[in-house]
């Protein structure tokens, strides 16, 4: 598929909102910017030409979940919202291709109506389809693979306003460094992703002694499509949840049960319990030990709705990627940290496993990964905490979630990647002038052409 290069088609570009005021979901990282909300790929380019030619930079935003300043700019922010259609759906080869402003939920719930569905999903899914293959986001179980290895050809806006087409066979380079690209090479104008036949998931949701988790930890992995457990520090608890793919027929939650599940213990419960331990330190521990209390739960629904939860409860995460090997041993490091703060955590520990894949920046690239990340409630105070979580996780070459708070540099993250230097040079090539370039990507990926 070669490149397109022809000039992008006239006409004016988007309207443009001026001093608008953008926040993450989280609300740690806050620019004030013009924006423009494209509707389509022709809009694209002309943003994108417009801002290469007056040497502006730009960054597209989908719903904000990132916690770094990934999609910050002192330029021009690019709004997705209106561009997340549907394009076309492959029965037959099992692919859709969509654009790059799609929310996961919409897309998992128009893939359902043809009787299809994403291989994989995490447990949040409010994310644009290209922000969350972007940043390689993932989600649990040992034979399946993060957002971004399910993508199987992608078209993008360069920095010159040029369209590029790739996918394994045609410019595979650009291919794999693309998947997930960090918003470093260009905008994602749409995605091709592998899909599977619809599914459903046997839910098990249960608290456990967290020993007894982490001694049967192996076991757990290898004796489920899909396990994860949450720890809620200060507790000898952790929440654990099994999922078994099938095509039985569904018994869903009923609406009180998911209710008071999602709503009552998962988020106003919760909510209340972490508004209460930033007030009084000492509450929480006493509202933490009734947190896994509410018992057995036992489901069997389609798959995106069981591997999504809702999340009212802001909060800042930082999350790493371990040798799946080394998972009980980090994550026994990370209790040690958390239990020797002096100050209550007031957010689980999560751990979750994927598959190992080949694409280039991929956190997940060349080794079957074990995920631990640690969360704090939104304003309280958490460096202290992550820093010292990151210094646990240099002693395993654990490398940070492209989305999440950490403290790793270019420097520090070139060893960890065999495929860097590629990267670099397909970002010096499909982005020229930086356009794309921003601080967090000066941070964490140095200079372009550097």
């Amino acid at each position: 598929m070669p490149v397109t290069s022809s000039p992008p088609p006239p006409g004016e570009p988007p309207h443009t909102e001026h001093a608008h005021v953008w926040s993450n979901w989280a609300g740690n990282q806050t620019c004030r910017v013009p924006v423009v909300r494209p509707t389509t790929e022709a809009e694209l380019r002309r943003v994108v030409a417009d801002a290469a030619e007056g040497g502006r930079h730009l960054k597209a935003v989908g719903s904000g979940h990132s916690f770094t300043g990934v999609a910050l700019t002192d330029g021009l922010m690019v709004a997705l919202e209106d561009y997340g259609r549907v394009r076309a759906v492959d029965r037959e080869a099992c692919t859709v291709t969509v654009e790059a402003g799609c929310r996961l939920r919409d897309l998992s719930e128009a893939l359902w109506t043809r009787g299809l569905a994403l291989p994989n999903l995490g447990d949040i899914d409010v994310q644009s389809v290209a922000g969350a293959t972007a940043t390689a986001t993932h989600g649990t179980g040992l034979a399946f693979g993060n957002l971004s290895s399910a993508v199987v050809g992608l078209r993008l806006v360069d920095g010159t306003g040029e369209v590029v087409d790739c996918d394994a066979d045609h410019r595979p380079e650009v291919f794999r460094a693309a998947r997930a690209g960090l918003g470093a090479l260009g905008l994602v104008s749409t995605l091709t992703l592998q899909c599977v036949a619809a599914f459903h998931l046997h839910a098990v949701h249960e608290p456990r002694p967290v020993d007894e988790v982490l001694d049967a930890f192996d076991d757990l992995v290898a004796a489920h499509d899909h396990f994860e457990f949450f720890w809620v520090p200060g507790t000898r608890w952790a929440l654990t949840k099994t999922h078994r793919r099938n095509h039985d027929p569904v018994a869903p939650r009923s609406r009180k049960d998911a209710f008071v599940a999602d709503l009552l213990v998962d988020n106003l419960g919760f909510g209340l319990a972490n508004r209460a331990g930033a007030l009084r330190p000492s509450w929480f521990k006493q509202v933490a030990r009734r947190l896994p209390s509410a018992g057995r739960t036992e489901f069997n629904d389609r798959s995106y709705r069981v591997f999504a939860s809702p999340r009212h409860v802001r909060f800042v995460e930082s999350e790493w990627a371990v040798p799946v090997e080394a998972t009980v041993e980090v994550f026994r490091r990370v209790r040690k940290v958390a239990d020797g703060l002096g100050y209550p955590v007031t957010f689980p520990v999560e751990v979750r496993v994927s598959a190992a894949d080949d694409i280039t920046l991929s956190t997940a690239t060349g080794r079957t990964t074990g995920w631990v990340s640690v969360h704090m409630y939104r304003g309280m105070p958490h460096e202290g905490y992550f820093a010292q979580v990151a210094d646990v996780m240099a002693d395993y070459d654990a490398r940070p979630h492209w989305g999440k708070l950490h403290p790793r540099t270019a420097a520090d993250l070139a060893p960890l990647y065999p495929g860097w230097d590629e990267f670099q040079e397909v970002r010096a090539r499909l982005d020229p002038h930086g356009t794309f370039d921003n601080g967090e990507l000066r941070r964490v990926l140095g200079p372009v052409g550097g």
